[in-house]
């Protein structure tokens, strides 16, 4: 009975359903698509019963397991009273509670919060506050570039894509895109091209451009692609010589993804805008925030017929419902002291992964924080990324590599025990398929 339903439900989902970063027609042969009816901790159950232990806490959002109990009495409580109300001139107790606690986190020179409801629409308010900001500040400015780093991942509506270098997402795009300039992207420590290339661009352009934007330490879409903090620190120094804006995208490396509550921490800078998401509602519902100074801010503030009013708006912004699953999120980081226990349980997972070095064509072992990958090289023009994924799913894992970039980016509710039988089903998949 419940297999013919999971086979009903493939078929009606693909009659009328165009899903994200698909190729679509994989899902005749190389891709299946599978119907989940429920979900409880790190795993994902489909309508047959098999269990799928999520390894990439469902696209890096889902950091307390599905279907957590604290966050679904939080949600449950918040419906009784109120689920959405419009954010221009009404305000709610769960955002004003949730922006105190978050700045309270942050560097004291972060001081207000501007919501959005997904991490590219995030980006695009960065992008256009800080240029906003440029244009108040000189109503000459030719500052209308942006500046980011090759390899770049920032989102993918049309300013994110601009800012972004990755050309499966952009090189269909690019006669709508933003004009941008873009420098090498740091590789581990190998940083000093990196820095000697920005230097020069900003002497160059420093009249051109309004900002810098980057995620730091890891471009995660980017193939996972881990860099030292001093190219960041001293990048962001370099920006603030020339009066260059400093954007961190934090939106897949915040909350306790590197290894500190927020990446930034690592770096001993503080950029002008500071991006999150992902994370912020343990995978819940949607919602973003770009947190900025009182400098930025007070640019803005000035009587309506100014002109100066920053006029970008979400039907969603502020959202009760997601507000309140984000403060959980505070709770649960604040209760269990989460960030010490990731710390202890991603050194035994790197630990474990060592083993993985002994195959021949496993290359670039790294990690940060609860970010784990290696690459598969030798296989140019091979998807044996999708190998591995296809193989990790007929052993109940879900992996989705970045093409032959293999990846975990797990829930922090993972045990030790699930951990360790990831890695043995790698190996047990890597062997299988002649790595």
């Amino acid at each position: 009975m419940q297999h013919g339903l999971q086979e009903s439900l493939t078929k009606q989902d693909l009659s009328c359903i165009w899903h994200p970063c698909t190729q679509m027609q994989d899902h005749e042969g190389n891709i299946p698509l599978i119907p989940i009816q429920r979900a409880k901790g790190a795993y994902l159950y489909d309508f047959n019963g098999k269990a799928y232990l999520d390894c990439i806490s469902s696209w890096w959002v889902n950091l307390f397991g599905h279907c957590n109990p604290y966050i679904n009495t939080k949600l449950k409580e918040q419906l009784e009273s109120l689920e959405h109300v419009i954010f221009a001139g009404f305000t709610h107790r769960p955002i004003i509670e949730y922006s105190s606690r978050l700045l309270g986190l942050l560097d004291s020179k972060f001081q207000k919060c501007f919501y959005a409801d997904n991490g590219s629409s995030a980006i695009e308010v960065a992008l256009k506050m800080s240029f906003h900001a440029c244009v108040i500040q000189s109503k000459n400015t030719q500052k209308r570039k942006f500046l980011c780093l090759e390899n770049a991942y920032h989102g993918e509506t049309i300013g994110a894509l601009s800012v972004g270098d990755v050309g499966i997402y952009t090189d269909t795009y690019k006669p709508l895109l933003l004009e941008t300039l873009k420098i090498k992207a740091p590789v581990g420590s190998e940083i000093e091209e990196s820095l000697e290339q920005l230097t020069q661009t900003l002497k160059t352009h420093k009249n051109e451009i309004v900002a810098f934007i980057l995620e730091p330490l890891v471009q995660c879409a980017g193939n996972m692609n881990m860099y030292d903090v001093r190219f960041v620190k001293e990048a962001v120094e370099i920006c603030r010589e020339f009066n260059v804006y400093v954007i961190f995208d934090e939106v897949a490396v915040g909350f306790g993804r590197t290894g500190s509550f927020f990446a930034y921490e690592q770096c001993g800078v503080v950029p002008d805008f500071l991006v999150l998401s992902k994370g912020i509602t343990g995978g819940y519902l949607p919602l973003s925030v770009v947190v900025t100074s009182d400098e930025i801010y007070n640019l803005f503030y000035a009587p309506y017929f100014t002109h100066k009013a920053f006029l970008h708006s979400h039907s969603y912004t502020g959202n009760a419902l997601a507000l309140t699953c984000a403060n959980a999120v505070l709770d649960i980081f604040e209760n269990d002291d989460i960030l010490n226990k990731n710390r202890v349980l991603s050194g035994k997972i790197w630990s474990a992964m060592q083993e993985l070095k002994t195959f021949n064509r496993v290359r670039n072992l790294r990690h940060c924080g609860m970010i784990f990958a290696f690459d598969l090289v030798g296989f140019e023009g091979k998807r044996k990324g999708l190998e591995v994924f296809n193989h990790g799913l007929e052993r109940g894992l879900l992996l989705r590599p970045l093409g032959n970039t293999i990846y975990l980016m797990p829930p922090y509710i993972i045990t030790e025990k699930e951990a360790y039988s990831i890695i043995s089903s790698l190996i047990e998949i890597l062997t299988k398929i002649g790595v």
